[in-house]
């Protein structure tokens, strides 16, 4: 590969476009309908301004109101008596006396509420600190039955099912679904 002397190059770039230099925008010209509508929208506002100039001194009527004869005044007495009520409603409302019938709110009894049944007690005992994370404190029976023995695990007693409810959407909320709300008997 042959040397080049940069230095011999010819230093005229005045005729010559470089590619590397940025052509100048060419600024498309105004259309007509453009000229057009911005003389129309200065002639609009030029009127404008001439009628509102126009019409500054002129003052407003100004309407007089007139007094009726007296004469002519209706009197008190000439004021029409109101019509009578057809129903009878509003004067038995005004007399009416309420009855408040009596009622007793019966309590059912205690709830307890049962997360699980279990044939080992192994079992019974991880439910039980299952629910001890959830922040509930729970107990554990021991049921003897015809099928043999089962450990059940409960909370309760609550006196209002509304407060087991409570701790059960609280369950639900950390993944323990199996809970069942009966009356402790």
């Amino acid at each position: 590969m042959t040397h080049q002397d940069y230095v011999s190059r010819s230093r005229n770039t005045k005729n010559k476009k470089s590619p590397y230099k940025q052509q100048e925008a060419v600024q498309p010209a105004i259309p007509a309908r453009m000229k057009l509508l911005a003389l129309c929208t200065l002639v609009a506002c030029a009127g404008f301004g001439y009628f509102l100039w126009s019409i500054k001194d002129i003052e407003p009527e100004v309407p007089t109101v007139t007094k009726p004869k007296s004469s002519t005044e209706k009197k008190s007495s000439d004021i029409p008596k109101p019509p009578e009520e057809k129903w009878r409603y509003i004067e038995e409302l005004k007399s009416k006396e309420v009855e408040v019938g009596e009622y007793k709110v019966e309590t059912k009894g205690p709830w307890k509420m049962q997360c699980g049944s279990f044939r080992t007690l192994n079992q019974a005992e991880k439910m039980k600190a299952t629910i001890a994370f959830a922040g509930l404190a729970s107990q554990i029976s021991v049921s003897n039955g015809s099928n043999g023995t089962w450990h059940k695990v409960f909370l309760g007693p609550y006196e209002k099912k509304r407060e087991a409810e409570k701790d059960k959407r609280k369950l639900s909320n950390n993944n323990i679904s199996t809970c069942q709300i009966w009356l402790w008997n």
